[in-house]
């Protein structure tokens, strides 16, 4: 009997999120992405599981790489859109055409903050929600994403 296929993630980041670690470090903290896709791809490897990751500052880039995602076999996405979160369809309609489920991930507590990113246009189709956690809310997903039988692809 062989074992099932390993689990591919992908993890996408949006707009402004290759600044973290000096923007408004009293909001997002002092990690640079590097720092966290570094942590996440070893966290990945421990987990047993192949973590693939994209940034970028450009929605279309993003739905691409969503779409991408589908020919690359990828059982689950964790995404943080960043301010794209609150704006596109897009990338909304990229995740559901693809039909791979994901989980949103938000380094400050979007909710304690300005009143227009309080509304997501991803929430409501998104397995899980982590928001507020800074930067361990991708350790958080990852682990989820990993271990939760609704990213089982065997299945």
């Amino acid at each position: 009997m062989s074992s099932p296929p390993k689990r591919k993630i992908l993890l996408i980041n949006g707009p402004n999120l290759n600044l973290l670690g000096t923007r408004e470090p009293s909001v997002y903290g002092a990690e640079t992405l590097a720092d966290v896709v570094s942590k996440a791809k070893s966290q990945a490897s421990t987990l047993g599981v192949d973590l693939d990751d994209f940034q970028s500052n450009h929605e279309g880039e993003i739905v691409d790489r969503i779409q991408q995602g589908r020919g690359d076999g990828v059982s689950g996405v964790i995404i943080n859109a960043g301010a794209y979160t609150h704006t596109s369809v897009a990338i909304r309609d990229a995740l559901l055409s693809v039909g791979v489920p994901f989980v949103e991930v938000h380094v400050s507590n979007v909710h304690a903050r300005e009143p227009f990113r309080h509304h997501s246009y991803l929430s409501d189709k998104a397995v899980a929600i982590i928001v507020g956690f800074g930067v361990k809310g991708y350790e958080y997903a990852l682990d989820f994403v990993a271990t939760s039988p609704k990213f089982d692809v065997s299945t």
